[in-house]
């Protein structure tokens, strides 16, 4: 069943921030701040709303193209995929954010455009960088049954770039490797790694 947001609580406590600031939401250019506020949380944490069990289910199209699917030297590789995300530690905007997934397939492969929607709506969650990685590979997993998944996002984090330490232009990169092909070959790992580079 598909979890709700509350956008009336999130209304109420957007009120509350605005006086703890010392400012006055009864005011012309804040009366309707809560509400945008509530409705643009809806949008950009959407992904807060469905498990990666559902994304599986929802994203799940695949394609049995027995050429490429059961070929050892097939690899897909789908670049730069924007998406944006909120950091849990500040709620502070991650972006800037590019997702590279390589994988290699087995019996099936997934619509391009599937892995793009699961790499948007698993950045559309409270998220760690490191995790939004183990979450896309986890149900690319499940939909396509490979043993061999890797997943690279670069991207910057307003909390080290806005606040904090304030350093612009500070980029991280993750890389998310998943399944026992890739865990267990260097080479393949390597050779993936300067595709996605």
């Amino acid at each position: 069943m598909k979890r709700q947001i509350d956008t009336e609580k999130i209304e109420a406590c957007i009120r509350e921030i605005l006086v703890a600031l010392g400012d006055d939401p009864t005011r012309e250019g804040l009366r309707e701040t809560p509400k945008r506020v509530a409705k643009m949380y809806e949008e950009v944490f959407a992904g807060m709303t469905v498990s990666n069990e559902e994304m599986v289910h929802l994203f799940g199209t695949t394609f049995e193209e027995e050429e490429v699917a059961n070929s050892p030297h097939q690899v897909v590789i789908v670049r730069d995929i924007p998406i944006f995300s909120y950091c849990e530690h500040h709620l502070a905007l991650m972006y800037n954010l590019t997702v590279s997934v390589a994988y290699l397939p087995k019996d099936k492969v997934i619509g391009l455009s599937k892995i793009a929607r699961i790499a948007d709506m698993v950045g559309r969650r409270l998220q760690l960088q490191e995790r939004i990685g183990e979450e896309i590979a986890e149900i690319i997993e499940k939909i396509t049954g490979s043993e061999a998944i890797m997943i690279k996002i670069e991207g910057e984090h307003s909390c080290m770039t806005a606040r904090g330490i304030k350093k612009p232009g500070t980029s991280t990169t993750t890389l998310t490797y998943r399944g026992n092909k890739i865990e267990q070959d260097a080479s393949l790992r390597q050779e993936w790694l300067m595709l996605l580079n």
